[in-house]
């Protein structure tokens, strides 16, 4: 096989994934990708890629064929020097992610759920008291952005100053997660310094004392990992539980503001907000996928990849994949979304994905009870990224439910 060619069972595309044109809008490449069958080649990059549904979920169903210990980027890490200490949650395999699985989950235990969603429907409805007075503003970076940047931080037991770094530090993993192109490399030039701040605010000593970091710092006192590796637990929480979520709450914002029968319905029917968050990261994907590596040779569909090749997993085909959803690209927050792979699947799904719902649904719940109508005030801007979709501006007014006429909470 030649550098350019594509094997003999698999067509091949010169579709490039990380090119500006795909991130900026990607569902119309992925439907292209889709339309080649059960597996496809990108050429460019030398990889093989799976965007149907059936055939994304086959993959990450099946960890022992198709490892994360390899890393979920384009880089093979058994291979190359990773930039930072790869994640102990994401980029392993059992049985040590069964291990470090499970401390992750007796720590996001249901108590400890509860007892954040009381203080998040708190801060909730301080910022939409304060936003909707204001009228207009920043949905991603007054809304999104300030309301994660508070509550989430503060869960974990993060210290208070320069939290804006974790924006930073989401923005260059994932850009990180890509091939060398200037994303990568700008964000390399940028690693160094805040790897360094991260590495320092999740050490033991820089934690508030019964956060979910001082949790896991128990699973060390108790033997179960080491200090060092208790600190990566801790960061791979940080990098899982900000982005993706500001990109979701963006995202939400602005359907709402472009399907005002959508915010009517879940008005009248709050019990909808959950689903409406689940369609959200279905339609569109904040992550855009990852890469699994194959540990021997196997057949996916009547495509042989042999061992120790990247595959590329577009979540977001799958979100979209007409064999699974009726009128795929219809915004719709009745929609019954078991199955989308928004948050992963199988047992690398996102360990934190129901401290994210409970975070926009209190959102969700304090501007629903605020907030007749949204209105773009400008065009959105999107932020491109190597592997997160995600808005960096979306301009909107809010027009208040005039039963409920905001009062400023005091500063």
């Amino acid at each position: 096989m030649t550098p350019e060619a594509a094997p003999d069972d698999c067509p091949g595309t010169d579709i490039d994934p990380f090119s500006d044109a795909f991130l900026a809008d990607p569902f119309p490449f992925l439907e292209e990708l889709r339309s080649l069958g059960d597996v496809f080649f990108l050429r460019k990059y030398q990889v093989w890629g799976v965007a149907r549904h059936s055939q994304v979920t086959a993959v990450l169903q099946n960890p022992g064929v198709f490892s994360n210990a390899a890393g979920v980027g384009y880089s093979n890490l058994k291979k190359e020097e990773p930039w930072r200490a790869p994640s102990i949650i994401l980029e392993v395999d059992p049985p040590v992610h069964t291990t470090t699985r499970g401390i992750l989950t007796r720590v996001l235990s249901p108590r400890a759920l509860r007892e954040l969603q009381v203080r998040f429907a708190q801060e909730a409805e301080i910022l939409a008291d304060r936003l909707v007075t204001a009228g207009t503003f920043d949905a991603v970076t007054d809304l999104a952005q300030a309301f994660i940047l508070k509550v989430f931080p503060d869960s974990l037991g993060l210290p208070p100053a320069d939290r804006e770094n974790l924006l930073t530090y989401g923005g260059i993993t994932f850009n990180s997660l890509g091939p060398r192109n200037p994303r990568f490399d700008e964000a390399m030039r940028r690693a160094e310094e805040i790897k360094t701040w991260v590495s320092d605010n999740c050490a033991r000593q820089a934690l508030t004392p019964g956060g979910f970091g001082d949790k896991i710092f128990e699973s060390a006192d108790a033997g179960l990992v080491t200090e060092d590796e208790a600190a990566l637990l801790v960061r791979s929480l940080l990098t899982a539980g900000v982005d993706t979520t500001v990109s979701a709450i963006g995202f939400a914002i602005r359907r709402f503001a472009e399907h005002p029968d959508q915010w009517e319905l879940l008005r009248k029917n709050p019990s909808l907000i959950r689903s409406a968050f689940d369609e959200v990261v279905r339609i569109d994907s904040p992550v855009i996928g990852f890469f699994r590596t194959t540990t021997s040779e196997t057949t996916l569909g009547t495509t042989t990849i042999p061992s120790e090749r990247k595959v590329m997993v577009f979540f977001s085909g799958a979100n979209r994949d007409p064999d699974r959803w009726e009128a795929p690209d219809r915004f719709d927050i009745t929609r019954r979304t078991p199955g989308h792979t928004g948050f992963g699947a199988g047992i690398h799904g996102c360990a934190g994905q129901m401290v994210s719902r409970l975070e926009t649904e209190a959102l969700l719940t304090a501007f629903a009870q605020r907030v007749e109508r949204w209105e773009l005030s400008g065009p959105p801007t999107a932020a491109l990224n190597n592997t997160l979709r995600a808005l960096a501006s979306l301009p909107v007014r809010v027009h208040q439910d005039a039963a409920h006429r905001a009062v400023p909470s005091p500063m």
